[in-house]
Parts: C-alpha cells; sequence; structure tokens
C-alpha cells in the first residue's frame, strides 16, 4: 500500500492535473468510479495504473469485477495519498494514470462520418466535456477540436464527459481551415451555430440537417471570426421563445447535435 503522500512516485501523479506534465508523458488523470469504470470497459489497454483506497475498492463490485475481466492490476493506497494525487477537492477514493489516445483528423474523415462537431476554441473545460458528452449521446461519429481550444484531457473536461471521452474519436489540435476541407471532402455540409445565422427551424423544414453534417461551435465569448463562418455552407441559430438573453455554448451544442441526430434517423 503506498503510503507517503509526498513520495515521487505520489508526485508524479499529482503533476498530472497540469497540462505541461500531460503534454511531456502522455499521459492524464482519471477520477471516480465512473470514468474508471468506463475506461475499463472500452480502453482497458489505456490504464497505465490504477489506484484505489480499501474502503472505495470494496464498495465499487462492479469496478472489481471489470478490472479482473480486463486483467488490471490495483494498488492501494490510503486516503491521503489519494487526496494529494486527486484534482478533486473530495475525491471519490479511484483513480488512475491513463494513455491519452487522440485520433487524427484523417482517421476521423476516412471513416465517412455522418455527424460531427468541430470545436474552434471552445476554452472552458465544462462545455468542452459537456459538447463531448452530448456527441456521444446524439450517436455522432467524433468530435474534433481545433485552434486554441482547451485540452481534452484536464481533469475538469474529463469529468465532464462522465466517460465518454472513451465512447468516440476526438480529435486534438487540428487547424480549422484544414478540417472544413476534409469535412468538405468527405461529403458534409459544414454548419455553424451563430446568433446571426438562419432560424434552425427554417433549416428543419428544408431538409438540411438530415444530410452529413459538422456542426462547428465557436468559443464562448466571440463566437467564430468572419473567416471561419465564410468557410461554413450555412449559419444556424437556435431560435429563443422566452426571454433568456441567449443558451450557454454546451446547451446550445447539445440541441445542435440532436436536431442533426433525430433528422438523420427520421430519412433513415
Amino acid at each position: 500500500m503506498l503510503e507517503n503522500p509526498r513520495s515521487p512516485r505520489v508526485r508524479a501523479v499529482a503533476k498530472l492535473t497540469k497540462r505541461s506534465a500531460r503534454v511531456e508523458t502522455g499521459l492524464f488523470l482519471l477520477e471516480g468510479p465512473q470514468s474508471v469504470r468506463e475506461a475499463l470497459q472500452y480502453l482497458p489497454d489505456a490504464i497505465v495504473e490504477l489506484f484505489a483506497t480499501p474502503t472505495a475498492w470494496e464498495k465499487h463490485a462492479d469496478v472489481r469485477a471489470l478490472a479482473d475481466e480486463r486483467d488490471v492490476e490495483v494498488e492501494y493506497v490510503t486516503e491521503a495519498v489519494l487526496a494529494a494525487m486527486a484534482d478533486t477537492v473530495t475525491p471519490q477514493g479511484l483513480i488512475a494514470v491513463t494513455r491519452q489516445t487522440p485520433t487524427s483528423v484523417k482517421d476521423i474523415f476516412a471513416a465517412e462520418p455522418k455527424l460531427i462537431a468541430i470545436c474552434e476554441e471552445v476554452r472552458d473545460p465544462g462545455n468542452l466535456g459537456t459538447i463531448i458528452r452530448a456527441a456521444d449521446a446524439a450517436g455522432a461519429d467524433a468530435v474534433v477540436l481545433t485552434g486554441r481550444t482547451v485540452d481534452p484531457y484536464n481533469p475538469k473536461v474529463v469529468r465532464s464527459t462522465t466517460g465518454s471521452l472513451f465512447h468516440l474519436p476526438v480529435s486534438v489540435g487540428g487547424d480549422l481551415d484544414d478540417v472544413i476541407r476534409r469535412a468538405h471532402a468527405a461529403g458534409m455540409n459544414v454548419v455553424a451555430a451563430d446568433v446571426k445565422g438562419d432560424d434552425l427551424l427554417a433549416a428543419r423544414a428544408d431538409g438540411v440537417l438530415a444530410q452529413p453534417t459538422a456542426w462547428l461551435f465557436g468559443n464562448e465569448a466571440r463566437g467564430l471570426d468572419d473567416d471561419a463562418l465564410a468557410q461554413a455552407d450555412r449559419a444556424l441559430r437556435l431560435p429563443i421563445f422566452g426571454r433568456a438573453e441567449s443558451l450557454n455554448l454546451a446547451t446550445a451544442a447539445s440541441v445542435c447535435l440532436y436536431e442533426s441526430a433525430f433528422a438523420q434517423r427520421a430519412a433513415d
């Protein structure tokens, strides 16, 4: 059992809360039973180390069973050690060190996707995590991150995905111009979500959303710049029926992705 919160090994794990350490090592942290469970279920070979307090390991029988089935060994740690490793204030007793497994933009479009989300300079970790989770729930084929979008392996992003990070391909560090070019070459419509765009309900009636679609989402504060909007095939906005000034980016992205999912399944 690891008992010293100041040991070099514990400190090495704790450093993964910082982007510099994640870039250097190609690793990231998973915290809590939900994230660990999904990693064991869908990408067990990516798990490098698995740590748990004896109490948490006893409590989560389903995680224990998956670890046994996937031949992933657990190392027991004290509560103090787990707290020193964790990014959260109240960790839930389980932490895994995991390899980053981004997918190349080339491979994403080679798979002939019908629905993807492109995130251009999305900066809030909670927003990005929720968009990845919504894309997964809507049955999207991938999420592509461009520009200075926040690191998807940031602990807050990882927690916000609630395991969806392991369910669909995520590409990191792409150039927006190249991504849009590849989307067009793959036969996809690039649709920008923008407050100055056309009403989404009109696009629904036109059948636009039933076609293979790459939704383009911009920065929370500035939206998309004019060059990005010019490269999109169409810009659409969500109608506001109540008195709200606007919608949070992640909420708007979730609605857009589901609109496409509904339209595509109705067409099929």
